[in-house]
């Protein structure tokens, strides 16, 4: 008898406790609306950096930047203080980016924007001029989207972003 109370007490605290875990809020559902803001916030984040990275606002991007990011450009790959040392110092300067597609998918708290940009900028005193289609990767923390990834992969100015 009293093992019968001790199993059913174990299942009861079992139930209870499972059944007041949280969802995480990658499951919960978004609703259009929520997709649609957040995608418009995405794109004005975007917006927004590639002129800061213009003006060399590294106080502004070092809030954007997630402390983890990770940077992937055509001579190799770093974190998020070499990016913005590179962007301070001038050594690639982001003069223009000309944004010729976006697109954008949201998944929970997680967003991936996707540019195809001709980008000018001078690297080491040369003026450079290249396509590319840029790939962000972005995640809500707190109040804020934090961009996790930056990647820039050369393609052909004919390339086209698949929907």
């Amino acid at each position: 008898m009293r093992s019968h109370t001790l199993f059913y007490s174990c299942c009861l605290w079992l139930f209870v406790g499972l059944s007041s875990c949280q969802t995480p809020a990658s499951a919960i559902k978004q609703s259009s609306q929520d997709v649609a803001r957040a995608e418009q916030q995405i794109r004005q984040l975007s917006t927004d950096k590639w002129q800061w990275m213009a003006d060399k606002e590294v106080g502004k991007l070092a809030e954007l930047f997630d402390d983890s990011a990770k940077f992937v450009h055509m001579s190799g790959s770093w974190k998020k203080d070499r990016e913005l040392e590179i962007i301070k110092t001038g050594s690639i300067w982001y003069k223009n980016a000309e944004v010729h597609d976006v697109a954008v998918e949201v998944s929970g708290n997680t967003a991936v924007l996707w540019n195809r940009i001709t980008l000018e900028a001078e690297v080491r005193g040369n003026t450079v001029e290249n396509e590319f289609t840029v790939t962000e990767v972005y995640q809500w923390q707190g109040q804020n989207w934090k961009m996790l990834a930056f990647t820039f992969s050369s393609v052909r100015d004919t390339h086209e972003i698949e929907r």
